[in-house]
């Protein structure tokens, strides 16, 4: 795990950990009001539709996915993006392996906690 004051860190293979079928992830850094995460998806990989109170922002490095937010779906490809109210409803199936950059404000206090998602 990263500690969230660390002002540079590289790339290691041994933080990066499987969460679900097909979607492994990796804290880049986080500090209290802000988190990046790395997550690879598999082709088929379901993010199930969930909510939690933070604002995020989500970049699409590689693949496809189908994104849903509060019921509306789009097709998202490399260098699209997304933005997810607090609260909102969302998920996202991959529809070609990839990977997504996610942001989080503030940070993602269940991820360094080791759950999947607050569902709140």
């Amino acid at each position: 795990m990263i500690k969230k004051n660390t002002v540079f860190n590289k790339h290691n293979p041994k933080l990066i950990e499987n969460v679900d079928i097909g979607i492994n992830r990796q804290i880049l850094a986080y500090g209290s009001d802000l988190m990046a995460v790395k997550v690879w998806f598999d082709e088929g990989a379901i993010g199930y539709e969930h909510k939690h109170h933070h604002t995020q922002i989500s970049y699409v490095e590689s693949g496809e996915f189908e994104v849903v937010i509060n019921g509306e779906m789009q097709i998202l490809g490399a260098g699209d993006s997304f933005f997810v109210e607090p609260h909102a409803l969302h998920g996202a199936v991959c529809r070609k392996k990839g990977v997504l950059i996610d942001i989080f404000s503030p940070h993602r206090e269940d991820f360094i906690q080791g759950e999947d998602n607050e569902n709140k």
